[in-house]
């Protein structure tokens, strides 16, 4: 059972785990985006200097035809890819679109003459090595390609040429195939050892939140987006906190800081959501794409309550209290900081309101 796992993960999941291959999936399509997008570049001038040199060269003039239409296809192409988001699921079809247009081009090359599928065979070598995917995805485009290949060439090339073309194609064909999931694996696996010293490097080590570094970051980058143009920023702040390290000791307070980062943690998961600790008792919480303040009032209203039922003190009379202030984007700001210093001045004004608790800017 384990080796069929293990062989399940390698043609599935580039020899990692579903999990983790779901982790870093946007990664490998960022990388197939900038690769393609180079390489119908390249493809394209190469094209092009075939056609330039066409009139000095009979071989290479009698595929002229085929060179034209080829170009216009990845120059055509070239263009689209400034369109698509990176990680764009369109993005990677349009790849594999691609690379069928180039096993086309190889049968065209050799449909009708008397040579072997030399290129078609150097495609299905090369080809794969540039894809990340999913290896089965690859193992369905190469054997797609090479039995329409095979079915086409059987009618137009001597019998003896196509039997050779036939050995080859089936060999090599399962080299590509071995070799996409090596080179994938080995990329994979880069991108999941870069993932995880990117984790460590943005978690906060005590709360595993995110820190103050990957909290402005990513928000500033969340401002950088111009068809983002609302947002709500909430700092929370524990109330009495130097007290309760004096009463109990920085064992406990430390253990009030973790609880509260695994409250928050659990209850701010969605996509649109970003929570960490900004520094000591300071915690951050950052919702995309709401402007509502009846929302952002119900929210600060519940933090509140949650925290202080989940977290428990060494004396059971007292509890927990933390305090909100809220600001609200609206496309005015110009970056975090901004919207952070009016955050800030409604946590002051919520220190003083002892019932509510928080305070939204304005």
């Amino acid at each position: 059972m384990k080796t069929l796992h293990v062989i399940r993960n390698y043609l599935f999941y580039c020899g990692i785990e579903k999990d983790e291959y779901n982790a870093i999936k946007k990664d490998a399509y960022v990388s197939n985006f900038e690769v393609w997008r180079v390489l119908h570049l390249m493809i394209a001038a190469v094209l092009a200097c075939l056609i330039i040199a066409s009139p000095f060269s009979a071989l290479v003039g009698r595929n002229l035809t085929y060179y034209l239409g080829f170009f216009l296809y990845f120059a055509l192409i070239s263009g689209f890819f400034f369109l698509f988001k990176k990680d764009s699921l369109v993005a990677q079809l349009l790849i594999y679109l691609s690379i069928s247009v180039l096993f086309l081009l190889g049968a065209f090359l050799t449909v009708g003459k008397d040579s072997s599928a030399t290129t078609f065979v150097v495609l299905l070598l090369i080809t794969p090595m540039f894809m990340i995917d999913k290896p089965y995805f690859m193992a369905i485009e190469l054997g797609a390609a090479s039995a329409i290949y095979l079915i086409w060439m059987h009618s137009s090339k001597p019998h003896e040429v196509w039997q050779v073309d036939l050995v080859n194609i089936i060999i090599y064909g399962v080299v590509g195939i071995f070799l996409h999931i090596i080179a994938n694996s080995i990329r994979i696996h880069e991108f999941v050892l870069t993932r995880k010293i990117n984790l460590q490097k943005d978690l906060d080590d005590l709360t595993g939140l995110k820190n103050k570094g990957a909290l402005t970051r990513e928000i500033n980058a969340f401002f950088e987006d111009a068809a983002t143009t609302k947002g709500t920023l909430f700092v929370l702040d524990i109330d009495r906190f130097k007290a309760i390290n004096d009463t109990y000791g920085h064992d406990v307070g430390d253990s009030v800081l973790r609880q509260i980062g695994v409250c928050l943690g659990s209850r701010f998961t969605a996509d649109n959501e970003i929570v960490g600790r900004f520094g000591g008792d300071e915690f951050i919480v950052f919702l995309k794409g709401t402007d509502d303040l009846a929302v952002a009032a119900e929210i600060a209203a519940g933090i509140p309550a949650g925290v202080s039922e989940s977290i428990a003190l060494p004396d059971p009379g007292e509890k927990i209290s933390i305090s909100i202030g809220v600001a609200v984007y609206r496309g005015e700001e110009k970056n975090y900081s901004e919207l952070f210093k009016k955050a800030d001045i409604a946590l002051y004004k919520a220190k003083a309101d002892r019932e509510k608790r928080f305070c939204i800017y304005e």
